[in-house]
């Protein structure tokens, strides 16, 4: 039987998640067109089930808000699919040149890395209110390192002279060596900082 490989060029097998709470919402069954259209956006948690590379391009085609300014983070494809498959694909080439690793690998302990354990709510009491930290879900975790990986390659390309590709390339690399370069690990660390002094 024939090995599906991601982008049909990076094999999926053999890469484990060190993080059992992630465990079970990294999904790493590879498709050689990551695109399911949203088929099954309706049914409750299946993103969880679509492989990670994929939730990765749906998350550049529409990065969301940072401090209410969304015209930063829809300015290179605006929703085009192709677009952002094909700069996730070069990205996964820079990032297989640079470290000579899978980059699917790379990218999934990147993940981990980036993955914040706690954060803020704001609780209230009596008209006053009060920041209380409180344990981030598994599934959460993937989303909001996703969306900081996402904004901090669409910053950093902002008005920029490097393209898209190699920002989202030095995002992930960051991530991957625990760098505060990386947008998505400065921004868990500033997180559970705040997370630590409001217990």
């Amino acid at each position: 039987m024939a090995q599906i490989l991601a982008f049909n060029r990076w094999p999926a097998e053999g890469i484990e998640v060190e993080d059992q709470g992630l465990k079970a919402y990294i999904t790493l069954q590879p498709k050689i067109v990551p695109k399911t259209g949203g088929r099954y956006a309706g049914n409750k948690f299946y993103k969880s089930r679509i492989f990670i590379v994929e939730r990765l391009i749906n998350k550049l085609m529409i990065p969301g808000h940072k401090s209410k300014k969304h015209f930063k983070t829809s300015y290179h494809i605006t929703g085009k699919s192709h677009r952002a498959y094909d700069i996730v694909e070069n990205a996964f080439r820079m990032i297989e040149k640079q470290t000579k690793e899978n980059p699917v690998k790379v990218f999934v302990k990147a993940l981990e890395n980036a993955s914040q354990r706690e954060e803020i709510i704001t609780i209230e009491y009596g008209g006053a209110r009060y920041p209380k930290a409180v344990e981030c879900a598994p599934q959460r975790r993937i989303d909001l390192a996703l969306k900081n990986m996402a904004q901090g390659a669409y910053h950093r390309s902002f008005n920029s002279k490097k393209s898209i590709e190699s920002c989202l390339t030095d995002e992930i690399i960051n991530a991957y060596n625990l760098s505060q370069a990386s947008n998505a690990i400065a921004r868990k660390f500033e997180v559970e900082r705040q997370a630590d002094s409001s217990r």
